[in-house]
């Protein structure tokens, strides 16, 4: 993974279809706070995003989230492979999940 991609995750974003939290290799809690803080916030559905080796993690975010509250639902789970450039140039696919947890 490039530098620049390793940016692009860890983040928490609104975009007009909804929220997104990107997980990436910060601890579960992390990511588990910031989803739980979205829905306080007024959110009726949001979007956990990983990829590789950060998909486990997503995953447990999820497992965590709904311990914490039977009202949050699983809504759907989509799975892709992305390409990606690896430094010296070489195509690389990456497993990547998106997870649709509603209220």
């Amino acid at each position: 993974m490039t530098k620049k991609d390793e940016s692009a995750e860890d983040k928490t974003t609104k975009q007009e279809e909804g929220y997104f939290v990107y997980v990436g290799k910060k601890g579960v809690m992390a990511y588990v706070l910031a989803v739980i803080t979205q829905f306080s916030e007024g959110a009726k559905e949001v979007r956990v995003k990983a990829r590789g080796k950060s998909i486990s993690r997503a995953v447990d975010v999820l497992e965590i989230v709904k311990s914490k509250s039977e009202e949050i639902k699983l809504e759907a789970i989509n799975t892709s492979t992305e390409e990606v450039e690896t430094d010296d140039g070489r195509p690389l696919k990456i497993s990547a999940i998106e997870i649709v947890i509603k209220k």
